[in-house]
């Protein structure tokens, strides 16, 4: 969070709720809130642990932050 204007600071969450908008809202009717939460819920769940993406060497978050802990000896 830093100055006005820093589009980098908030990159990362900018990308996702582009990625959710695109990927899922603007697919999928939602009839209510709760809808819209059970949507956002299951969206949030598959983008964190099964979308591939390319930033990550095309592994999910999870299996990528998995994988840094390993090699960090961590783990």
């Amino acid at each position: 969070m830093g100055d006005v204007g820093a589009c980098w600071d908030n990159a990362v969450v900018e990308r996702f709720f582009g990625s959710l908008k695109h990927e899922s809202i603007f697919k999928v009717a939602q009839p209510t809130r709760e809808h819209m939460i059970q949507d956002v819920t299951a969206y949030m769940r598959y983008y964190n642990q099964e979308r591939l993406h390319s930033s990550n060497s095309d592994m999910s978050p999870v299996k990528f932050e998995i994988s840094q802990i390993k090699v960090s000896c961590l783990g």
